[in-house]
């Protein structure tokens, strides 16, 4: 039997997600999501309805660096002229491996994950294939060159 049939991997969504530290609202400055995503290491901040408590939208690091090279100002621009509108979710109960499957389908790096309360937290890709390719993960394979 092999090394790697002998890890279980997480099996839900729940098992791997972060808490939603970091949370935004549509009318907040693009420069304040950059701030908050910086302090809090996240790479990806949700946008929450605050009727629902539900996910509105999502804004990452990739959409302010597009909005930074297209000389918009990060201190006049709104979160919700970026930010992407009804992101997909993912349930607690979502497995490590469906959420894997709409994040390669849908070319999504981060998912929010909701639960009976609202949302709950959120993966992203990282955390998916740690999950997925077990405890040695943060070991480069052998073979690799690391910069230095």
């Amino acid at each position: 039997m092999s090394e790697q049939a002998n890890v279980a991997a997480p099996a839900t969504a729940g098992d791997i997600m972060r808490p939603p530290l970091t949370t935004v609202e549509q009318n907040d400055h693009v420069a304040a999501a950059a701030y908050l995503m910086k302090h809090a290491g996240a790479t990806a901040v949700t946008v929450l309805d605050p009727r629902t408590s539900q996910p509105a939208g999502i804004i990452t690091e990739a959409d302010i660096a597009h909005a930074v090279a297209d000389g918009k100002d990060v201190n006049s621009t709104r979160i919700h002229d970026l930010m992407t509108t009804r992101p997909t979710v993912i349930s607690t109960t979502t497995s490590v491996r469906d959420a894997a499957k709409v994040m390669t389908s849908g070319h999504f790096r981060h998912l929010p994950v909701v639960g009976d309360a609202g949302l709950a937290g959120i993966v992203d890709i990282t955390d998916v294939c740690r999950a997925l390719l077990g405890p040695d993960v943060s070991r480069p394979p052998a073979g690799t060159a690391q910069p230095g």
